[in-house]
Parts: C-alpha cells; sequence; structure tokens
C-alpha cells in the first residue's frame, strides 16, 4: 500500500469526516455495498479484506455470512478498524498468511493505493483456497482518475492521461481522499490482463454508480486444479 504515513495521518479525518458522508451509512452513492451484496454475495468462512483502513465493511460482510479479517499497512486505520473486525498489520503484496487458507479475498476501493497491484493479485491467488473467490471493487478505470473531472456527473470531462499508468494527487475535488494521499491509475485492459495472468479465472464484472459508472466490481475464483496461468499471447 502506497503512504501508510499519508493514511495515519488522515485516519481520524477518514472516520470522523469522510466516510460518515456516504460509504459508512445506508447510503450507496457509488455502488460498494450493491457489489458487495451481488458480486460477492453471501457466503462462509474467513474472508481477508485486503487493505481494510478503518474497517467500514465488516458489519456487512458479517450480514453476508463470512468472517472478515482486516489486514492494512496503516496503523491509524488499524486503530478504527479494530473496533470492527479483527485486525494485522501487513503488506496485501507480502500476506503474513499461508497458501490456500482463505475461501475469500476482498479488495474494496483500494487498489488505486497499491503501487504493485500485480504483485497483490499473485498473493491473492496464494492465498486463496482452490475454488475459493476473488471480489475486486475498485474505482472504474475509465471514468475515474486524474484525468477525470467528475464536478458536473452528467457531463464527465476525460482528459489525456487514461492509457497512462501513473501515480498522482491531480482530483476534481478537495473533498475526497485522492487530493491527500494520491492514487495510482491503471488502465482498464491492465487490470484485466493482470488478473488473467495470476490464473485467477474472471466470473463476473459489475458497474456501478449513476449516470457515468464511479466503479468497476470483478468476481473471480481460483481453479480446483492448479494450472499455469495462461498469460497474454497463449494459444
Amino acid at each position: 500500500m502506497r503512504g501508510a504515513a499519508a493514511y495515519d495521518e488522515i485516519a481520524d479525518w477518514d472516520e470522523r469526516v469522510f466516510l460518515p458522508r456516504g460509504f459508512d451509512t445506508d447510503r450507496d452513492p457509488i455502488g460498494v455495498h450493491h457489489a458487495l451484496r451481488h458480486v460477492l454475495g453471501p457466503g462462509a468462512g474467513r474472508l481477508l479484506e485486503l487493505g481494510c483502513g478503518t474497517g467500514i465493511h465488516a458489519r456487512r460482510l458479517h450480514d453476508l455470512g463470512w468472517d472478515p479479517v482486516g489486514i492494512d499497512l496503516s496503523a491509524g486505520m488499524l486503530h478504527h478498524a479494530r473496533q470492527r473486525l479483527p485486525v494485522a498489520r501487513g503488506d496485501a503484496a507480502r500476506l503474513p498468511t499461508p497458501d490456500s487458507c482463505a475461501p475469500a479475498v476482498l479488495a474494496a476501493m483500494v487498489h488505486t493505493d497499491m503501487a504493485d497491484y500485480a504483485a497483490v493479485l499473485r498473493e491473492v491467488h496464494r492465498v486463496l483456497v482452490p475454488g475459493g473467490t476473488f471480489v475486486h471493487i475498485g474505482v472504474h478505470p475509465c471514468f475515474c482518475g486524474g484525468f477525470a473531472d467528475r464536478t458536473d456527473p452528467d457531463a464527465i470531462v476525460i482528459r489525456p492521461g487514461y492509457r497512462d499508468s501513473h501515480w498522482t494527487t491531480a482530483s476534481y475535488t478537495d473533498r475526497g481522499i485522492r487530493d491527500k494521499v494520491g492514487a495510482e491509475h491503471r488502465p482498464l485492459a491492465w487490470l484485466l490482463n493482470t488478473v488473467n495472468d495470476t490464473g485467477l479465472v474472471i466470473d463476473e464484472l459489475a458497474e456501478g454508480g449513476a449516470p457515468t459508472p464511479t466503479t468497476l466490481s470483478l468476481r473471480a475464483h481460483k481453479p480446483s486444479r492448479a494450472s499455469a496461468p495462461l498469460g497474454r499471447g497463449a494459444s
């Protein structure tokens, strides 16, 4: 996770000011709660939440039947999270867990915080049990980022920069998180190809938010039989 110290600095603001605007209420302005219900869905057993932050998804995960455990690099965020779920401080690119230990892994609204999301996805594959589920919920690569001006939700302005993978603090608003801690942008094709390259199999895609999507979610599984990732260009 990029900028753990930056998240330590904003942890109290995140908990007391930012999250109550929508993420930690029954409001669902960008479709995250819907994705938890319908892309992840009901289940049972341990679910590792990568980059759990202050643990705001714990209640909904419990309601779906999961037993969530949160992992985050920021001690400041975990200070709040441990009130909601069991937590461990750790790097999502080097998870402090054994192979094939979790029926499910969730990464919700965090992939832009991670400098090496490809390494994170490889770790997801490693720690999932065969047949286990991975769900990614993230800002939509095509419509969110330093290149996107979302000031008017009815007329999103996309400027040059979408194709460039880069870290930036550019943001259309100063009321959010990205102008404070930055974001690592990855284009859509990179994201989908990288999931495929790990050996995970994508089962479902969904978009959330209106009228222009704000989030992109995917559900994938680890095949029951071990096989080498196909990778791009394989036949």
